[in-house]
Formats: structure tokens, C-alpha cells, sequence
């Protein structure tokens, strides 16, 4: 009995058995026969191999004229599948969620996950006829964690729509269960396995567990009829999602490509700055002991206007994300491994972390209070600061448009030919309240609050022509909308004044510079040195721009973390009204007072945030407001 059509797979029967799949269902090829069988003849001319990149797993063939016949046979590409995931049996008691940071647990048990995620990628390239990402990495957790996660074809992290699939695929059992779960998900997503090509692109970070991971992937993703998995090598995961993104848009989307770009950028952006400055002296890096290091190495003797000094470079057995990286530093506050107060003492720092998709700046300076130095933190939200700063100069270079009725400089600039563009940063309900009120009094930029995931920033910062977000954590970027981009780059230089078009080839610039998929470290470090170039600025004087508000983060446990429901970007309680107006009674007695609560999405616990003028004032506020969790919220 023959399959419905999108469930088909043509096993290819041919003297070259390796080679079948690049022969399969050719173009005028005649069929004869009917019923279980069908015969397909026709003849190949090999003049060269397939290609293969470094690391894919192709076999190359001889040139050889032939004359080959295929069998067509009514396999269930399910079946296919189902025999290739016995080899990756799930572990058993364990349940897998797909998250903003995909799957992440220990690393000898995600081989099953692992696998099914390289089918699910597979599909999802068959399904947009086009190149999707898969990267193997757990960036800042632990050296025995690993993880996966898929990368879109517009290089940005997989659709929402899809993360369920993720979820299904992962949890469901062996045989049976899988070959379901995958059948309804091809039939309602209309996936035709065998009529169609697709392409995978697969890159790890430097942990042990990588390489047999990346092979479990590879085996998920060529069990699917038809796609083919391309081996990057060891990549920082915003490269890998940078090389989608450049592959879909036509571009060769080599590492190469990569670095070329982001120098070449850099490089145009110091001939367009001011003259006479250069950088106050050797930034030094904390990589974390991860892939960053490397790749920094590489981009400083590529770049010889940038002085680093690289540490924590994973060498001499040093560990992965232990007492070091952007994770670290920014939620312990201290300083990493291999670094000393007194020895850097007001020396420009930076962290990294295990995956370079994040980064925090840091020095350490006296205090008149304390007897020993003290560090200094300039976390996401003082780096978003830095660079809206930068480009809302370039947009005045440009044109600008005074709005007296809130009695500041707003953005709303006409430029002929384009029309209004529209400028925004987008914060999360934990931005520090004195980063935002900087950017809404002091730069008369707009705001605007989304729930926490880096999903829901990015997806904002897409709407508008520039789009600014970032997590205190250290992980965002610059978005421009191409339309934009197009202007700046065809019809910038039409600009009346000099300035104006010099302005408008830097942010063309900075639109190449910053990586437009994700959030990447190393783009974000060369975007701050150049502004402290073009600002003439030291560490410390980048760091009195505003100064944070003291702030404490507690945990309530609770029966039901469901019984609460948030409304307002997280930051009001919806479905307990009394809670929401207790804590306005409390918030209310405190000088420059902000709290909110919101559930946990992974643990029955409730997360208090809180700030105040002071540490002592902040402290106090989230104990009392984590109390009042605890009385109307099912405290335990």
C-alpha cells in the first residue's frame, strides 16, 4: 500500500551505493511500472565530486560516467528515522524544555536530544527552503553541561511557533511515539520528505563532550531524505548564527566572511572618527576559557589598532566557566580568575562568556570608604547606554525634531526619500530604573518594556528602523531595518551637510559591524572601543553617565507558581489584585522605590526585584514585598 506522498522515500539501489542520495529523483528521469515498485532510468554524467567543506561529512566521488538504475521503493522515511534514533535511546526519567537557550543539561545525556533536534532543524530547513543553524553549546554553564539550539534562517533564534515541535520531539518515546510525533508534525506543517533539498549548518564550542554530540546531530539531520549537515568546525555561537543569516542572504558566510566583515567595518569606522584619539590603554579580556579566545587572538592580529591582552584562555587546564566569564562577574560581582585589584587597578576590563554571545566591562578603582579597591561593573544596560548615545548622535548629524511638550530632545526625524525613521530601545522589566530613565531624560529615546527572553527583545527591536536591546547580563545588539540600511548606504551621501553624510556612512558602518542575528561579544568589544575612541573617554568616565540604582533579587517559594499572572512586560501582578496593590502601598514609602514580582518559569517559586536610593532601602523593600508574596500568593 503506498504511503500518502509526503511521507515518501526513494531508496536508490545503484552500484555507488554511498552515493544514492545525490542521484535521487532527478530531473526528466523516466519511471516505468506500478504498485509497490517503480523503476527510474537514467544516465549521469560525473564530471566532479560533491562538494564538501571542511569537516562535512561527504564522501568525495571519482569522476565516473555511468549508466545508473534506481529502485524506488515504498520506505517510510519515518522508518528511516526510527531505526537511526535507536542508536540514541532518551534517558530514562528525564524531561527536556525548549528554551530561549534551547536544550541544556549534563552532557552524557543529551546524545538523544541531541539527535532529535538534528531531525527537527533538517525539517525546518525542508519546510522554509532554506539554511537553518544548529549550534552545540551550554555558554556560561558549567564545563560537564552542553546543549543545542536552532538558529533560524534569518540567523535569530528559532520561531516560537516551533519550540513546541522541539518540546514534543525531545519527550517522546522510542519508536512508536517518535514516528507520531513526527508524522503529525510533518502533516500539519505540509513537509514533503524526499521532494525537496535542505541544509543544516553545525558548529560546537570547546567542550569535551562536543564532538559526539555534533556526530549525534549529524546522524539526526541526514536520517531526514534529502538535507545534508555542513560541519563549521568550533564557532562562538553568534557566529554561527552570523553565517546563516549570510548564507540565506546569498553571501559565501565563511568564518573568513565573518572576520573580513567585522575588520573591514571597524577599519572604516576609526578613518570616519575624529582625529588624533586612540584608545587609553590595553583592554584586557577574560575569555572564560572558552571558544573566544581563539577567535579574539585572531581578530587582534588581524586588527593591529586594537591592544588586548587576552586571559583565562582556557590553557594550562584551566576550566571552562569556572570563576570566570560575563556570568560571573556580572551576578557574583567579583573579579574573575587571573585578575588582581590592585595590580589592574583602573585598567579597562572586559568578560566574555563560554559562547561569546555575551560581554560586561569592569575596573577596579579606590573608594573613600573602602581600604581596598573596589570593582565597578558596566553591565548591559551601561553598554545599550553607550551605544544608543552613539548612534542618537549620528542621528542629529542627520536631522532632528524637538518635541516641546516633554521638554527634551525626542527622535522622530522626516528624511526625504525614506520618510520617518524610528528609533527605540527595548529593555527588560530587571534594566536598572537610572539606565532607563538616562535614555528617556538625558537621550529622549523612547522605551519600551517586553517580557524577559531575549526572544521577546529581539522580536521588538526588529520593528524599528534602529532597534537597541539589551539584558543586564551583557547579551544584545544593534538591529537595522535593511530598508534602512539601503537609504544610508544608496542615499546618505545626499545629504546637505558634511556631517550628515559622514553620520550616515557610520551607521552604515555600525550596521556591518554589529552582528544583526544576535547578540556577539566580539562585534559588541569592537563596537565600545571605537565609541570610547570617538567619545576620548577613559573606563571610568564612560561610567559616571548615570550611576545604578542599588537593587536586590530574592526568590519566594510557593505552592502553585501559576496562581500568579503578570501583565505590563512582567512588571504588574494580574491575577491576584490584592498583591499588586500591597506592593504599590510598600513601593510607595521608599525613596526612588520600583518593585514587581513574576513566576518562575522553571521552579514553583516566585522572583521578587526590587530597588531603592539605597542598598540598605532595596534590600528591605524586596524582603517586605517577599513577604507579601508569601501571605497572598501560597507561601511555603
Amino acid at each position: 500500500m503506498l504511503m500518502n506522498s509526503k511521507l515518501w522515500n526513494r531508496a536508490a539501489f545503484v552500484a555507488a551505493a554511498p552515493y544514492a542520495s545525490h542521484f535521487l529523483r532527478p530531473e526528466g528521469a523516466a519511471e516505468i511500472g506500478a504498485g509497490g515498485a517503480r523503476f527510474c532510468f537514467f544516465t549521469s554524467c560525473i564530471s566532479s565530486p560533491p562538494s564538501s567543506s571542511r569537516g562535512e561529512s561527504s564522501t568525495r566521488l571519482s569522476s565516473v560516467d555511468t549508466t545508473l538504475a534506481v529502485l524506488e521503493m515504498d520506505l517510510d522515511p519515518l522508518s528511516v528515522l526510527r531505526d537511526a534514533a535507536a542508536e540514541f535511546p532518551p534517558p530514562p526519567g528525564k524531561k527536556f524544555s525548549y528554551g530561549t537557550a534551547g536544550f541544556r543539561t549534563d552532557g552524557s545525556l543529551l546524545h538523544s536530544t541531541v539527535f532529535r533536534t538534528g531531525v527537527l532543524a533538517a525539517l525546518r530547513s525542508l519546510k522554509t527552503e532554506k539554511v537553518i543553524g544548529l549550534m552545540i553549546t551550554a555558554s556560561h554553564n558549567q564545563e560537564a553541561d552542553n546543549g543545542i539550539k536552532v538558529a533560524d534562517p534569518d540567523g535569530g533564534m528559532l520561531t516560537m511557533d516551533w519550540e513546541e515541535y522541539a518540546d514534543i520531539v525531545a519527550n517522546a518515546g522510542e519508536s512508536n511515539p517518535l514516528s507520531k510525533a513526527l508524522e503529525e508534525m510533518m502533516n500539519r506543517e505540509d513537509i514533503h520528505v524526499g521532494s525537496s533539498s535542505g541544509k543544516v549548518l553545525l558548529a560546537r564550542d570547546t567542550r569535551r563532550s562536543g564532538p559526539s554530540l555534533l556526530e549525534a546531530a549529524r546522524k539526526g539531520i541526514e536520517a531526514v531524505q534529502g538535507v545534508i549537515a555542513e560541519d563549521k568546525g568550533i564557532l562562538t555561537t553568534p557566529q554561527l548564527h552570523w553565517m546563516v543569516r549570510a548564507t540565506n542572504k546569498g553571501s559565501v558566510g565563511s568564518e573568513s566572511d565573518y572576520f573580513d566583515t567585522l575588520s573591514r567595518a571597524f577599519r572604516l569606522l576609526l578613518d570616519l572618527g575624529p582625529s588624533g584619539v586612540s584608545e587609553k590603554g590595553t583592554l584586557i579580556v577574560d575569555c572564560s576559557n572558552g571558544v573566544g579566545a581563539g577567535k579574539l587572538t585572531y581578530l587582534q592580529e588581524t586588527l593591529k589598532d586594537l591592544d588586548m591582552e587576552i586571559r583565562n584562555a582556557g590553557r594550562d587546564g584551566e576550566v571552562l566557566n569556572y570563576l570566570v566569564g560575563a556570568d560571573f562577574v556580572q551576578k557574583e560581582k567579583v573579579l574573575p580568575q587571573n585578575f588582581d585589584a590592585t595590580r589592574d587597578l583602573g585598567r579597562r576590563c572586559v568578560s566574555i562568556d563560554g559562547d561569546a554571545d555575551r560581554l560586561v566591562y569592569f575596573y577596579t578603582g579606590q573608594s573613600v570608604n573602602e581600604s581596598k579597591p573596589v570593582l565597578h561593573l558596566l553591565d548591559g544596560d551601561k553598554i545599550m547606554a553607550l551605544f544608543a548615545s552613539f548612534i542618537a548622535d549620528q542621528l542629529r548629524s542627520i536631522v532632528i525634531v524637538t518635541d516641546s511638550a516633554v521638554g527634551h530632545e525626542t527622535f522622530a526625524p522626516l528624511i526625504p526619500g525614506y520618510g520617518a525613521v524610528k528609533f527605540g530601545i527595548v529593555q527588560t522589566a530587571y534594566a536598572n530604573g537610572a539606565s532607563t530613565r538616562y535614555l528617556q531624560q538625558n537621550l529622549g529615546l523612547e522605551v519600551v518594556l517586553t517580557p524577559t527572553g531575549v526572544k521577546y527583545l529581539h522580536e521588538k527591536a526588529a520593528a524599528y528602523d534602529i532597534g537597541i536591546y539589551f539584558e543586564a547580563n551583557g547579551h544584545g545588539t544593534i538591529l537595522f531595518k535593511e530598508s534602512f540600511v539601503h537609504w544610508l548606504k544608496e542615499d546618505g551621501d545626499s545629504l546637505p551637510a558634511v556631517e550628515g553624510r559622514m553620520a550616515a556612512k557610520r551607521l552604515g558602518a555600525v550596521s556591518e559591524l554589529v552582528n544583526q542575528a544576535v547578540g556577539d561579544a566580539l562585534s559588541g568589544i569592537l563596537m565600545v572601543e571605537l565609541i570610547l575612541r570617538y567619545q576620548g573617554w577613559s573606563i571610568e568616565e564612560w561610567d559616571t553617565i548615570y550611576t545604578d540604582l542599588p537593587s536586590r533579587q530574592l526568590k519566594v517559594k510557593v505552592v502553585d507558581r501559576s496562581v500568579i499572572t503578570t501583565t505590563a512586560a512582567e512588571t504588574r501582578v494580574k491575577s491576584i489584585p490584592e498583591l499588586q496593590e500591597a506592593i504599590d502601598n510598600e513601593v510607595a514609602k521608599y525613596e526612588a522605590g520600583r518593585a514587581f514580582v513574576r513566576p518562575s518559569g522553571t521552579e514553583d517559586v516566585v522572583r521578587v526585584y526590587a530597588e531603592a536610593a539605597t542598598q540598605e532601602l532595596a534590600d528591605k523593600l524586596a524582603r517586605e514585598v517577599g513577604l507579601l508574596v508569601h501571605q497572598l500568593a501560597g507561601g511555603v
